[in-house]
């Protein structure tokens, strides 16, 4: 079948995306781009929220050896604390700042930005990375779905609310990079309340995206971070499992965001040892088309859909062969 081609009367498959546009990360190399970004470069300051462990401590190391220097925070206060000792080690004492903060609770979003803008007047890097994986079914789990709103997505809303007017008028160039996720995008069964809340985020960093370009002389720019199967504290259950072949590690994670946020990428899909790039395109398109086609809801999950599905991934596939 010809790249764009469509299954016409079987009403079974997207446009094929083209897969044109390589990266310039390669994950076994384990590095960033040496060239000096105006945003991500020692000196200027990073904050990072969900910095106690996972992706978010990887983040707050990773930029620390840059040189940037440190705000970080979360609900976890000795975990935090530990984290603060060791981004120390690596960057220097008067370089970092360990605010245990509640991102739920706006007023204490308001005291880590009065915090950080008192050290250092200003923000460079802003990664909105706090959350939390519960589960909520469509009718069941209600204080569950309350919990992750509060905040997987109005966490990032009040930080956002508080920050984003104040990097609006520094004079050097910042970024705001919020944590999304693939199941916002192509909302696997299993937790509707998580996907829910990762599909506003999306929604939510698209709009800020667009009110920062149009913006006259905005300084400022939004990212949405999609990582890939990432072995972290959410998904490590408890943290006593070893790490599974097919997931990609924190850092891992992390570095492939830092690199494509230096190449201006607004979305950040992250692949895995599993999951690779045209995979990732394939699903996206096929869970758009159920929309523009008129399938039945999450049709790549439906019995009567199972099989053209699967014809549908393989020929895509095949066509990078």
């Amino acid at each position: 079948m010809l790249p764009g081609s469509n299954h016409g009367s079987r009403n079974g498959s997207p446009l094929r995306p083209g897969f044109g546009a390589t990266t310039s990360y390669q994950v076994d190399s384990l590095s960033v781009a040496d060239e000096l970004h105006p945003v991500i470069h020692a000196g200027r300051v990073a904050v990072v929220t969900g910095a106690a462990s996972g992706i978010g401590k990887a983040a707050a190391i990773e930029f620390a050896k840059l040189g940037l220097k440190l705000a970080i925070a979360d609900v976890e206060g000795d975990k935090l604390a530990q984290v603060g000792k060791e981004l120390m080690h690596i960057v220097g004492e008067p370089n970092v700042l360990v605010v245990r903060t509640d991102v739920s609770k706006l007023e204490e979003v308001v005291s880590l930005r009065d915090k950080v803008y008192e050290a250092w007047g200003e923000v460079a890097v802003l990664l909105n990375n706090a959350g939390i994986g519960a589960k909520g079914t469509s009718w069941a789990g209600i204080d569950n779905w309350h919990k992750i709103f509060d905040v997987n997505l109005f966490g990032i809303v009040n930080v956002q609310q508080t920050f984003v007017p104040s990097m609006l008028h520094q004079e050097n160039p910042s970024l705001i990079i919020n944590t999304g996720s693939k199941q916002g995008i192509t909302n696997p069964p299993g937790n509707a309340a998580y996907n829910a809340s990762k599909a506003a985020v999306k929604s939510l960093t698209e709009g800020l995206a667009y009110e920062l370009r149009e913006r006259p002389d905005s300084n400022v720019t939004a990212h949405l971070f999609i990582p890939g199967w990432t072995f972290t504290g959410l998904t490590a259950a408890g943290g006593n499992t070893p790490k599974p072949a097919g997931a990609w590690t924190a850092e891992e994670t992390v570095l492939y965001m830092i690199d494509k946020v230096r190449s201006g990428d607004f979305y950040i899909v992250v692949p895995d040892n599993e999951t690779k790039r045209e995979v990732d395109q394939l699903r996206i398109m096929w869970a758009a088309a159920d929309v523009a086609e008129g399938r039945p809801a999450l049709s790549r999950w439906h019995k009567n859909y199972k099989a053209l599905f699967e014809e549908y991934m393989r020929e895509g596939l095949a066509q990078l062969e």
